[in-house]
């Protein structure tokens, strides 16, 4: 049972969660409590309004330590870098999103793919108005933590809370075991490939270089659903290459 535990904990350190744009310095800390009650270790910021702040040491409450490790990112790209799934958080419905789970279902994934060795991120949007869609757009999930229809409002550091939990429950509490697999694609090969389809289709003029943001959002909607591997990535990028090559040589 002891070793179950302690590679539980290991699975753990391979779950990041990111908050984009946090407006109150108090969330961080509250944040940051949440995660160390449930073993997650690692905090990345994305430009957040005020870091550090007294608040968010208060916030903190007993988890201040944790504020000295966190990880501040200029952009998402930054803090999703390394991050095979990336799963964001949001309760708002959207015309075009990656596939919509619950959040347990989201929590199992996320020790499934570290089982395997993969980073994953559970993201976070400001407290104001969410995640942007061009952010959910470059996460592979959109889970929604169940809430009453009469009042679903939940503070960022509660939603942190309840990921936590659900993530700590998934990697020790049912003692589940993890086949091993192909690595997925990071987030970085993932983001190199669109941009190298974005630019071949622009190439052979199947879309508009100024109107190509819908098209792009269905495509990286549907590569999302397949959850591409590192080696598929390889496979496609190589399949761009030869296109490219061939029309190059066309009379």
């Amino acid at each position: 049972m002891k070793e179950i535990d302690e590679a539980g904990e290991a699975l753990l350190g391979r779950v990041r969660i990111v908050l984009s744009h946090t407006t109150k310095p108090g969330n961080i800390g509250a944040a940051v409590r949440a995660m160390k009650t449930m073993g997650l270790r690692r905090l990345l910021l994305v430009r957040p309004a005020q870091f550090p702040h007294r608040e968010a040491t208060f916030m903190a409450a007993g988890a201040a330590d944790m504020l000295d490790r966190v990880e501040v990112c200029d952009t998402l790209d930054e803090a999703l870098h390394g991050a095979a799934l990336a799963i964001a958080l949001s309760a708002r419905r959207r015309d075009l999103s990656p596939v919509l789970i619950d959040v347990r279902e989201a929590a199992q994934a996320a020790v499934s793919e570290a089982a395997a060795g993969a980073d994953v991120a559970f993201v976070f949007g400001t407290e104001i108005s969410g995640l942007s869609n061009d952010e959910v757009l470059r996460c592979q999930r959109v889970a929604r933590i169940g809430t009453s229809a009469r009042f679903s409002s939940l503070n960022l550091a509660a939603s942190v809370q309840v990921v936590a939990h659900e993530t700590r429950y998934a990697a020790l509490g049912n003692r589940a075991r993890y086949d091993s697999r192909t690595p997925l694609a990071t987030h970085e090969e993932k983001e190199h490939f669109f941009a190298a389809l974005q630019a071949s289709l622009e190439r052979s003029a199947f879309i508009d270089r100024d109107k190509s943001g819908r098209v792009m959002e269905r495509l990286r909607r549907l590569f999302g659903r397949a959850m591409l591997e590192s080696q598929e990535v390889n496979v496609l990028r190589g399949m761009l290459n030869a296109w490219d090559e061939a029309m190059r040589k066309e009379p």
